[in-house]
């Protein structure tokens, strides 16, 4: 069998519950997935084929994408998280279960993955060339897993990290 998440082929599959959604929703994914899923700590190599696994028919392997995306913390996956779409119901399912995180904005509000928050400040940004105005809305905001300090999003096209410290959630 093939594992619907990572594209593993002639694995053997292990059923996991996806909760927040449908009672009793669940997918049959490959142990090293299964192992990544609890244990937090996802290998952002192992993920690779979520760029065309995201696409699944099935909303629970969607979901599941879209957690996972968030936590890899690399560019190419903040790249794929932009380009996921979702119908409102399977968002909904996907948001159902927030992501533990440190990260607050300016004014202590907790920040999630796929959040929009809006710049306090005017920010220079190094090695772009640009200043960022205050008032710019970043949609679909990637957490730094390892500082909770940080954030990433795009402004004027430029995928830049930015200080929780000069956004507000909006």
């Amino acid at each position: 069998m093939t594992c619907p998440l990572c594209a593993t082929p002639d694995t053997p599959l292990t059923t996991v519950p996806v909760p927040g959604g449908p009672d009793n929703a669940s997918v049959e994914i490959c142990g090293v997935c299964a192992d990544h899923l609890t244990n937090g700590a996802p290998n952002p190599d192992h993920f690779r084929a979520l760029a065309s696994t995201m696409w699944s028919d099935d909303p629970a392997i969607q979901v599941l994408a879209a957690r996972i995306l968030p936590k890899l913390g690399t560019d190419w996956a903040g790249d794929l998280l932009e380009l996921l779409y979702l119908d409102d119901e399977t968002q909904a399912w996907a948001d159902n279960v927030p992501l533990a995180s440190g990260h607050k904005d300016a004014n202590g509000q907790p920040l999630n993955s796929g959040d929009t928050v809006v710049l306090v400040k005017d920010l220079n940004v190094k090695g772009a060339g640009f200043t960022a105005k205050r008032g710019t809305a970043v949609h679909k905001i990637a957490l730094v897993p390892d500082n909770d300090a940080h954030i990433e999003g795009r402004v004027e096209g430029q995928r830049i990290v930015i200080l929780t410290e000069f956004v507000k959630k909006r």
